[in-house]
């Protein structure tokens, strides 16, 4: 039995909105409760647990935005719904 356009659009923006949601949580959780010990690893002098909670996460962020934006897209056109289509 073959999935319905519909069905198969949903399917694929899920899994895409659960990946977002796992990076999100650990970009914004679980490397803050890791700080102490990533402190131990120096990058350019700074320790990797400060950097990280200074400015990764949020390089991280912007990062995961533009790919979810591409990633959402690739899948509204597969799909047919594509705004400029």
């Amino acid at each position: 039995m073959q999935q319905s356009q519909d069905e198969l659009y949903w399917s694929k923006t899920s899994k895409l909105m659960i990946t977002m949601m796992v990076l999100w949580v650990f970009f914004g959780y679980l490397v803050h409760m890791f700080v102490i010990p990533l402190n131990n690893i120096k990058i350019l002098g700074f320790p990797l647990g400060f950097y990280m909670a200074s400015q990764g996460s949020l390089i991280a962020f912007v990062v995961m935005l533009f790919w979810f934006a591409r990633k959402q897209d690739q899948i509204d056109r597969e799909c047919g719904v594509a705004e400029d289509e």
